[in-house]
């Protein structure tokens, strides 16, 4: 027979009932991150006045009082926030694409695409109306609707309405766009009410993640709210081992909150590591990649319908540093990040730094670059601006067509229209691509590194 290991240590049973909350607490943050950044958005759409099944916009391109995770700042945002708890289906109106275009997703509470909207999305451009189904539907479905069964009773959209050049004109011209979405009960579809509208504009919107107790507290209230999915049951008892339970109110001892928010910190240091880790370079020998794991762009189109996939670490570090999804990427827009140099070092947020887009950058709309605060993902808070696009007023073009863009504290003599202040702040950079096409995909269009100039 073969001989025990010695035991090195030993640990109370106290110690072990600790150790099990704090192991169970990191991986509640890992596998609760996408509904906590949900919930997140949702308790500060009601701070800034907003209500549920009402519409949050800003009546112009964000500033950096909009502190949610990775917004695009060259685009006008309406965001519903719908809980079907008490009103049942609701219904949204996208309007057709004429004097505007809106590109879009809704999504369930675990940020689970239901479906693309506009031009990109079921409607192709002709508008339509979107009848989400709260969990356990069994009614028959009306005729006249594209049908969107949720998986969960909060459902929250993130809707862009394009603004052309970028001019005043055309910024307003895109708010009363957007302003055309409907958003009302099933049971009022034969006189629906006037869609309430919320502005957001220069009110501070901060859904950014919290490595605390705040965590805990928005999960326990997403727990409160909805039903278990048969796919996360394995967590019913991971969470009530750090005290969050369905129909008990979340009250950690004193000594449970410091294990928690130990934990948190744990997550957040993990959530890190695994984010750099999925920089698989998008161009072969260069910096920019899509930090999204295939499996989590597959899971979220389909609800995670694959057999032997589910990738929650994958999708916590996703959610860690966005929101919302797409049913089909690359269809409406797409992306790519970068948070090293040409040389591989980190961003430096007290150096200046260049990119240089080449020409004809393969886009049927606008592209835009946009600095983050590396740490919390958001913009850089008090800085004047926090990108420059295709459709930014006097952008500097060379005479070649290629754009020479600046990052970093301080704008280079003459280049102010074509610099993004990172404020010292380390920071990260996201390019963005609306209406991208074939030569961006095959790769014969190759944006180039960032270089240090300083």
């Amino acid at each position: 027979m073969q001989a025990q290991p010695e035991r090195t240590e030993s640990f109370s049973a106290d110690d072990l009932v600790n150790r099990k909350v704090h192991r169970r607490a990191v991986e509640a943050v890992i596998w609760g991150m996408p509904i906590v950044n949900l919930d997140l958005m949702f308790q500060a759409m009601l701070k800034v006045g907003g209500k549920e099944n009402q519409i949050v916009y800003w009546s112009n391109f964000l500033d950096w009082k909009n502190q949610t995770l990775t917004p695009n700042p060259n685009t006008i945002y309406l965001m519903p926030f719908i809980n079907m708890k008490d009103v049942g289906s609701m219904v949204v109106e996208i309007p057709p694409a004429e004097g505007g275009r809106i590109t879009g997703t809704i999504t369930d509470a675990w940020q689970v695409a239901l479906e693309d909207v506009g031009p990109a999305g079921a409607d192709k451009g002709k508008g339509g109306k979107y009848l989400i189904l709260p969990p356990g539907y069994s009614e028959k479905v009306p005729d006249g609707y594209i049908v969107l069964p949720s998986a969960t009773y909060l459902v929250s959209g993130l809707f862009r309405s394009n603004a052309g050049s970028g001019s005043a004109a055309d910024i307003a011209k895109a708010v009363d766009y957007g302003k055309q979405i409907k958003l009302y009960p099933l049971s009022s579809a034969a006189n629906p009410p006037q869609t309430s509208f919320v502005d957001a504009l220069g009110i501070e919107f901060d859904s950014t993640i919290p490595y605390d107790i705040r965590f805990f507290e928005s999960l326990d209230r997403f727990v409160q709210r909805e039903s278990w999915l048969e796919r996360d049951k394995a967590m019913i008892d991971q969470l009530k081992s750090v005290g969050i339970e369905q129909g008990k109110p979340f009250k950690p001892s004193d000594e449970t909150r410091k294990i928690l928010e130990q934990a948190a910190i744990e997550a957040r240091d993990w959530l890190d590591v695994q984010y750099e880790a999925l920089f698989t370079p998008y161009y072969q020998g260069y910096q920019w990649a899509l930090p999204v794991a295939p499996d989590v762009i597959e899971g979220l189109a389909n609800s995670f319908a694959k057999p032997g996939v589910y990738p929650i670490d994958d999708r916590g570090a996703l959610f860690s540093f966005a929101f919302s999804s797409v049913k089909k990427l690359g269809s409406g827009q797409f992306y790519l990040v970068t948070i090293r140099d040409k040389t591989g070092q980190p961003f430096d947020g007290g150096d200046t730094y260049r990119l240089t887009v080449p020409a004809n950058v393969p886009v049927q709309f606008y592209w835009s670059a946009t600095v983050y605060d590396r740490v919390t993902h958001a913009l850089i808070r008090d800085q004047k601006w926090s990108s420059r696009a295709s459709t930014t007023q006097d952008l500097q073009v060379n005479a070649d067509g290629t754009v020479d863009l600046f990052f970093g504290p301080k704008a280079p003599v003459g280049k102010e229209c074509n610099w993004v202040p990172t404020g010292g702040r380390d920071f990260e950079i996201m390019m963005r691509f609306y209406g991208p096409e074939k030569p961006l995909f095959d790769k014969t269009w190759v944006l180039p590194d960032i270089e240090k100039v300083n």
